[in-house]
């Protein structure tokens, strides 16, 4: 895994492991959906299950930890990994806990709902995650520096137009 991470990168691991999971999530409610006219869409969401999997494994499993320790500098650095192991095993229980009650509740369709967050959390980590392969913190923290400065800059621009307009 390490190997892998190191050749391909963080940030493009991740993004694939999530488009592969939502992918799969999106086989599964089809084979779920269709698995009372066709026999074989059982095997269809077995396979789309084993590859759910999979995909977790080589992005949003591991890649997250890499991540949050090379984006926080040595002294806030526990907090985040702190906080950040929090938000995971919390949001685990709380799948965990509540997808008997979800399931029964939306039938086949239950996968949509992690589709739809899927599709989220690509949309945010393509907008927002940089790649942080073979970047110290500080070219790290310089990423987001431009990126907070080019905000800054976009909204004065908005800012002085519409005073030109008024």
């Amino acid at each position: 895994q390490v190997f892998l991470v190191e050749k391909a990168g963080r940030r493009s691991l991740f993004l694939a492991g999530l488009m592969g999971m939502l992918i799969s999530a999106v086989a599964m409610t089809v084979g779920l959906v269709l698995l009372s006219q066709f026999a074989w869409m059982s095997y269809v969401s077995m396979v789309a299950i084993f590859l759910f999997v999979i995909f977790f494994e080589v992005g949003p499993g591991p890649i997250p930890w890499f991540i949050v320790a090379e984006l926080f500098s040595q002294g806030p650095r526990p907090a985040a990994i702190a906080v950040a192991g929090f938000c995971n095993w919390a949001c685990n229980f709380i799948v965990g806990m509540c997808f008997q009650y979800i399931a029964d509740l939306c039938g086949p369709y239950v996968f949509t709902i992690f589709a739809g967050l899927l599709l989220i959390f690509f949309l945010f980590a393509h907008f927002k995650v940089p790649e942080t392969k073979g970047k110290s913190f500080e070219e790290i923290a310089a990423v987001f520096r431009r990126k907070k400065l080019s905000a800054k800059a976009m909204t004065e621009l908005q800012d002085l137009r519409r005073s030109e307009e008024a």
